[in-house]
Parts: C-alpha cells; sequence; structure tokens
C-alpha cells in the first residue's frame, strides 16, 4: 500500500510545498477573478486530475480555457477553446518568473486576465511579482503530493456519496493548501469570527454561512510540520472535542482547534481507506451528534442500485 499511499514527510519537501503553494494561488486567482461567484467560494477550488490539478472552464468572455497542473510530466498547459495552447515548464523557478510566465502565456493566447497579486491565507504574504525567496521545485516530492491526492479524493468521493444533503464537492482550496469536503446541516450559523490571514472577514462569513462538518487533508507547514487529515465543525457544538473518533490515532488538537489524523497512520495501515473512513464517519457523527443535526433527512441508508 505504501506504492499507492505515498509518504509525505514534511520535512522532505518543505521547500517545494511552499512554492507549489504559492504557485496554485497565481493559478488559483485567474480562477477566482474569471468566475461567477458561487456559495461559500466554491467558484474557487482546484480539482484533482489523472495528471495533476486544474482549474477546470473557465470563460473569458464568449472563449473557454483551462489551466491545468500536469505532475506526471512536469508542466503547467494552458488551453483555450479555440485550439489555442501554451505549455510552461514546472521546474525550479521563482514565484516572480512563475506569475510572468502565467500572465504571458495567457495574454499570447487572448485571454488576459489581471489578479490580486497578494497571497491569500498566508501571514508573511509577497506580492507574486516581487516574490524571489520561493524557487524550489522537486519533481518527485510534487508527484508524490499530488498522488496522495489522488488517493484521497477517491476515499472522499466515497464518503461525500453517504450524504444526501448539501454538500461540497470535493475540492482543493489553493488558499488553505488542503484537499476537503464539507457537509452541510441546512441551519445558518452565527456569523463567522474572521480573522483570516490576508482574507477579508466577509469572506469567510459566507463562507461558513451555515452549519458544517469539513473535513480534509493539509501537508502542514513551517509551524506545524506533519501531513494530517483533519475535521472541525462550526459552530463548534458542546462536547464536540471530547467525543471519542476512530482510530485509535486520531485526537483533537487544541492548536488547530480540530480534530487530526496523521497521514501516515494511514499510510501504514492495513486497511487505509478503512481507517480514514472510519476517521470521517466518527468526527461527522460526532459534529452531526452535539448539534442535532436531522440525520434521518441529510444521510443515505440504502445504497443506490
Amino acid at each position: 500500500m505504501s506504492d499507492v499511499w505515498p509518504s509525505l514527510t514534511f520535512a522532505d519537501w518543505h521547500d517545494t510545498c511552499a512554492t507549489l503553494h504559492l504557485w496554485s494561488q497565481v493559478v488559483g486567482k485567474v480562477r477566482l477573478v474569471q468566475s461567477p461567484w458561487v456559495n461559500h467560494s466554491w467558484h474557487v477550488p482546484l480539482y484533482v486530475t489523472p495528471r495533476g490539478l486544474t482549474t477546470s472552464t473557465m470563460w473569458h468572455r464568449t472563449r473557454a480555457f483551462a489551466i491545468t497542473f500536469d505532475f506526471l510530466d512536469h508542466r503547467l498547459i494552458v488551453e483555450t477553446s479555440d485550439g489555442g495552447a501554451r505549455v510552461l515548464p514546472l521546474r525550479p523557478q521563482t514565484v516572480a518568473d512563475f506569475h510572468a510566465a502565467v500572465m504571458a502565456a495567457l495574454a499570447e493566447l487572448g485571454v488576459p486576465v489581471r489578479i490580486h497579486t497578494t497571497p491569500n491565507e498566508i501571514p508573511v504574504a509577497i506580492p507574486f511579482e516581487q516574490d524571489r525567496v520561493h524557487a524550489a521545485y522537486d519533481p518527485a516530492a510534487a508527484a508524490r503530493f499530488w498522488q496522495a491526492l489522488v488517493q484521497v479524493a477517491r476515499v472522499f468521493g466515497v464518503f461525500r456519496a453517504r450524504f444526501i444533503g448539501k454538500c461540497s464537492p470535493v475540492h482543493f482550496f489553493w488558499g488553505s493548501f488542503d484537499l476537503a469536503v464539507t457537509r452541510f446541516s441546512g441551519r445558518v450559523a452565527p456569523p463567522h469570527p474572521g480573522g483570516v490571514p490576508n482574507m477579508p472577514d466577509w469572506v469567510a462569513r459566507e463562507a461558513y454561512s451555515h452549519e458544517v462538518s469539513s473535513a480534509g487533508l493539509w501537508p502542514g507547514n513551517v509551524t506545524y510540520p506533519e501531513a494530517v487529515f483533519y475535521s472541525y465543525a462550526y459552530p463548534e457544538p458542546h462536547g464536540f472535542r471530547d467525543a471519542p473518533v476512530q482510530p485509535a490515532a486520531a485526537r483533537f488538537d487544541t492548536t488547530l482547534g480540530e480534530f487530526v489524523l496523521p497521514y501516515d497512520a494511514v499510510r501504514t495501515s492495513a486497511d487505509p481507506d478503512a481507517a480514514l473512513l472510519a476517521f470521517l464517519q466518527s468526527t461527522y457523527e460526532a459534529a452531526a451528534e452535539g448539534a442535532a443535526w436531522d440525520r434521518a433527512a441529510l444521510e443515505r441508508t440504502t445504497p443506490m442500485p
């Protein structure tokens, strides 16, 4: 199973992780400005593909276009609906150079885009065009991360299918750099306090306008150098953090304010799919039971034909 669920030891790829996070923000912000606003910012994420991550289809007036990270051949592909294409190599380069190359490719294809160049959800945010600090790209490390996303998206899809209430797609948020899926109770939530670095408070309030149970995979960062699965509820119901959850390696992290399960605990388990599904289901039940969700109306109880 270690071939299917690759290692994501943060120390092995922290520089590439930081650079790829910023590159994904450049591409993600193109999708942000070229897509109609969808509830909870569902118009901004990227999606896992058999080769990498994609914006999916966007529009520039009447023309469609898309941008795709290819982590097999290590290319960034920009394509338009009239047959235009530009291919940029993914290699060690600064964020400034990557940003310039993406903007130039879009302009050459006749789909010029202007984005806000300050990174989001990062405390120390260097504008893309000025960032000559982050320039690492290890192809093998990037490919391992994508391969992990492929497996996680697959299991998240199984978990998502168990819910018939409002539920997000399985999607990759470039701001927080995590793959996530979110279930909704259908009830309005109290206003979110905001406070996310370099993100307007109104965006957080709109994202959390209704009660949620959300789970995802996060690769970690310099202050929390470990890849983990997470699960949280907003608003957090009474007793949530003390609820029993599975598997045994799962725990509530008071620093993050959510349940966490080390990615390595799943990767090295005898049945990674079962371990991850147990975490997703038990933490969701802690949220749903604690907040008295109408589970009978929201959950699928019989299999589809």
